[in-house]
């Protein structure tokens, strides 16, 4: 790897950090404001697409509002200079009182140091499982 690219996977390394920790935090205005003006997030589960921060501002706010316990379990992560890919466990609890883990991979692109796109692909049977319990 050349300095460049290691200077760059820093430089995304430090992003997730700081969007993580919003996502941890349910800060969706954070979350919103470290997206690029023309960025595609999605959760791979039926849901359309937010094509711009004030979208995935109203997105994050909806899931924290739907599960306001949600926890954030790392499985992998992989860094490029632009890009990083995070298998994650999400932790909540169901309606019903049971505790629910889902499986979630996210495809996250860089641009600059805002997040360009991010693909959540979720356990689609799991979650809806937990939603209707």
């Amino acid at each position: 790897m050349n300095p460049d690219e290691s200077d760059a996977t820093g430089r995304t390394r430090e992003l997730f950090t700081t969007y993580h920790d919003a996502w941890v935090a349910h800060d969706a205005d954070r979350i919103a404001s470290l997206h690029t003006p023309e960025t595609v997030f999605q959760v791979h589960a039926g849901q359309p697409a937010a094509r711009s921060p004030e979208e995935v501002r109203k997105s994050a706010a909806e899931t924290f509002a739907l599960v306001p316990d949600l926890t954030f379990e790392e499985v992998s992560l992989r860094f490029g200079a632009d890009y990083w890919v995070a298998e994650w466990r999400l932790h909540a609890t169901g309606r019903d009182g049971r505790p629910v883990v889902v499986d979630l991979v996210d495809v996250v692109t860089v641009e600059g140091d805002r997040v360009k796109a991010k693909h959540s692909y979720v356990d689609g049977l799991a979650m809806q499982a937990a939603l209707a319990g």
